[in-house]
């Protein structure tokens, strides 16, 4: 279920129930880095924490999930309400800047976010962890959360992780570029007139 608030103001409302997850989420574009995130996943509370702090987002997450299996279902149905929430607050999408293109570095490591708001989900991903996890969480994680909000999304999105040594440093680079990248290619551009595509739809 989506609610959309008033016009003009780009936000969404999703929530999802399964037999595996409970999830409620909000998410504003047009925020200030506000952000309550209560996953039962420690690491991917603070990962969307910087998502939305550095992309400057009005995120709320309140997920209950089957970790006591893992946390596969809880973040992959996170990964899909961001998406849809995404998808539901651009609306038509008219007047964004519709690409960006980040570098974000973490220490020793280096990470960086290509976006293209284009309504063909498509996702690529280079990213090589020397460890498997990052304390409980793991690193095949990093992948599902990524594929589905880009499908659920329809955004196409390509993540390079360059080098680096930490794995921590590393995932963070990634969720913070993303955020960075995200603010850029969905903001305004006052010198677009209308959907920025030939096709006149996106």
């Amino acid at each position: 279920m989506t609610e959309n608030n008033q016009a003009n103001v780009r936000s969404a409302s999703i929530a999802r129930k399964t037999n595996e997850t409970d999830i409620k989420l909000s998410y504003g574009i047009d925020g200030t880095g506000v952000s309550e995130i209560s996953t039962g996943v420690p690491f991917l509370n603070h990962m969307l924490d910087l998502f939305a702090k550095h992309g400057q987002f009005d995120l709320k997450v309140d997920a209950d999930g089957d970790i006591d299996i893992d946390d596969h279902h809880t973040v992959e149905d996170i990964g899909i309400c961001l998406g849809s929430a995404l998808l539901e607050s651009l609306g038509d999408k008219r007047g964004i800047k519709r690409y960006a293109n980040v570098f974000i570095p973490m220490d020793e490591a280096l990470a960086q976010v290509i976006i293209d708001v284009s309504g063909r989900p498509h996702f690529e991903y280079r990213a090589e962890y020397p460890s498997n996890l990052v304390g409980t969480f793991s690193t095949e994680m990093v992948h599902e959360f990524l594929w589905k909000f880009a499908l659920e999304s329809r955004i196409t999105l390509h993540v390079i992780v360059h080098y680096g040594r930490n794995t921590h440093h590393m995932i963070e680079a990634i969720f913070k570029a993303l955020g960075r990248a995200l603010d850029e290619a969905t903001s305004i551009d006052p010198r677009v007139t209308g959907i920025p595509s030939t096709k006149g739809v996106l």
